[in-house]
């Protein structure tokens, strides 16, 4: 299996990315996982959400490339990107808080996950960056329009656009991530949000509730889909076919 879920003490759900092989790349079973997890968020007994990667060396490298290579034409990559659209946009609506704990570094589809969550918190010292632009297409699992919601026109257009990759310190200072840590990653995570999940589950959904109004009333659901459609036309392209070709004989080589 490619995930665990599994309850914490403290009343939240941790769901991990067992693929450190693959530096936690998402792959169709990561994918199924996710869905029971937010699944399981919705009962009674869980505050929070955590989501996180195996080891330290990678949160989630995005998309695995080497399962999805085969997606050649725009209707076959439409049905894997807006697969997942539809999980990041459940993660994003999820009734309770979510957090991404990302304790290694971080690119691509990998910053859309972490987008759709809440709080960000990171490891200090590693890094991060939507790359998808080097790869010839977009983000395609709707992490643009979501980063459109968590930071400034201009702050967020620059991400997206240089597709470089950055230090979690200055993803702080532009505010897409909220917390650096040093040391044990759930011991951070549970210091950093534990003192929130003491309040009512009802105060917590009701807190969440404004948002996810928010989101409902500017169409946010009809702005992703048409960033998975314009992704997908450019996965299509081939020069996207030839960055993938490159990176598949790379990894055999």
């Amino acid at each position: 299996m490619s995930y665990s879920i599994e309850k914490r003490e403290m009343g939240y759900l941790l769901f991990t990315i067992t693929r450190s092989e693959k530096r936690n790349a998402i792959n169709f079973d990561v994918m199924e996982g996710l869905v029971k997890a937010i699944q399981r968020s919705s009962q009674p007994d869980i505050k929070a959400l955590v989501i996180t990667g195996e080891d330290d060396r990678a949160f989630c490298s995005g998309g695995d490339l080497s399962v999805f290579h085969h997606l050649r034409t725009k209707e076959e990559a439409y049905g894997m990107l807006s697969k997942m659209a539809n999980i990041l946009y459940s993660l994003l609506t999820l009734p309770i808080p979510t957090i991404a704990l990302i304790n290694g570094t971080v690119i691509g589809g990998g910053c859309e996950l972490a987008a759709a969550c809440d709080y960000r918190l990171a490891r200090d010292g590693i890094k991060a960056g939507f790359v998808q632009g080097k790869q010839a297409i977009t983000t395609g699992w709707g992490g643009g329009s979501i980063l459109a919601e968590k930071l400034s026109d201009a702050r967020a257009m620059k991400l997206l656009m240089e597709a470089d990759l950055q230090t979690v310190s200055y993803l702080k200072e532009i505010g897409f991530i909220n917390s650096l840590y040093k040391g044990d990653s759930l011991q951070a995570c549970e210091s950093y949000f534990g003192s929130m999940l003491t309040a009512d589950l009802s105060v917590l959904k009701s807190y969440k509730r404004i948002w996810v109004r928010k989101w409902e009333e500017t169409k946010l659901r009809e702005r992703i889909e048409e960033e998975v459609r314009n992704c997908s036309i450019l996965w299509e392209s081939d020069k996207h076919h030839d960055y993938v070709n490159a990176f598949i004989r790379k990894k055999q080589e």
